[in-house]
């Protein structure tokens, strides 16, 4: 596991899971965070922002925030799934701590230019939102792929059925066209999709010692929002209504960043169907030396690799390892 700090700018749309993946990564001594650029998605663009101010004010980090797209490059927006998150993104929290600062003056897409030119080859974009920002930062910086270190996104699924349609996973459907000018553009990039976050559950009982141990208003506000994120995910499957948990999603693209040997990929070009039934689809070129009559998959395409397999007890162990950590002050 790399101990250095690896710089990252986290680009998310707070979210439950969001949330859980952006305190793991405070915690982390591994990960040092740039900032944070925010998106539409589970929540609206103000409210994803408003998320991300207020957990960096509960757990004491002065991160810069910059508000990013307000919907889709061009399908029509969705509504935001609040029966999964909450009207709030956080499982409708009861209370609200002002933030002692407010957003960055510049779009997320701009953030991500300026941060990146600064430290050439060294920053990670880990994106576990829709893709829009990524999108427009490459329209301002063609050159953007060669300047980044790499790209780690939660989103698509190549085997694993979709969970807003039979074939599509909601980051990727929410912003299609996007989706797929990120897996076309040539950098490295890494796809932390439902073929393993759909294998890792983090268990409400793992969350409830941790807040237990912490006995901090960040890991209150979690474990809140949590709660309300596993009532869900009981009342859609059967196998976590006797043991209460969540699918780690999010947490999973930091987890890679850290641990890639606790993941087997397949790498190969990904494009994204932006019309149709099949919107939001990632399919993946797995047949190497086949030329496909179908335009859009020659040799040119640009190869990703997408993560296939994970060790679920291994990244529910560094997760907690993480979080039992004294990482909050109060």
């Amino acid at each position: 596991m790399d101990l250095i700090p690896r710089p990252v700018i986290f680009d998310t749309d707070p979210g439950v899971d969001d949330a859980l993946a952006l305190l793991f990564a405070m915690a982390h001594p591994g990960i040092d965070l740039l900032g944070i650029t925010t998106t539409f998605g589970n929540v609206s663009v103000e409210q994803a922002s408003a998320n991300a101010l207020l957990l960096c004010a509960l757990t004491g980090r002065e991160l810069p925030v910059a508000q990013g797209v307000t919907k889709p490059l061009l399908k029509q927006a969705e509504p935001p799934p609040s029966f999964i998150h909450g009207a709030d993104g956080l499982g409708n929290l009861p209370y609200r701590a002002l933030p002692r600062k407010q957003a960055d003056a510049r779009s997320a897409a701009q953030f991500m230019v300026d941060t990146i030119r600064d430290q050439p080859g060294q920053v990670t974009i880990v994106a576990v939102g829709p893709l829009g920002n990524l999108a427009l930062a490459l329209a301002l910086e063609p050159t953007l792929p060669q300047l980044v270190r790499e790209v780690i996104l939660m989103g698509g699924t190549i085997d694993e059925p979709g969970n807003v349609s039979p074939v599509a996973e909601a980051n990727v459907w929410n912003d299609p066209h996007a989706a797929d000018c990120v897996f076309t553009a040539g950098w490295p990039l890494t796809m932390v999709g439902l073929d393993v976050t759909h294998k890792v559950v983090v268990p409400l009982e793992l969350m409830e010692r941790i807040a237990a141990a912490q006995q901090h208003p960040a890991i209150d506000a979690l474990l809140h929002a949590f709660r309300f994120y596993a009532n869900f995910y009981a009342s859609r499957h059967v196998h976590l209504i006797e043991k209460p948990g969540c699918y780690a999603h999010d947490l999973l693209a930091f987890i890679y960043l850290l641990a890639p040997e606790f993941f087997g990929v397949e790498r190969g070009g990904i494009r994204v169907a932006t019309e149709g039934l099949a919107q939001g689809q990632t399919m993946m070129s797995r047949h190497h030396s086949t030329r496909y009559p179908q335009t859009g998959w020659g040799p040119e395409l640009a190869q990703s690799q997408a993560c296939m397999t994970v060790d679920a007890t291994a990244c529910i162990d560094l997760f907690e390892r993480t979080l039992m950590t004294q990482w909050l002050s109060i």
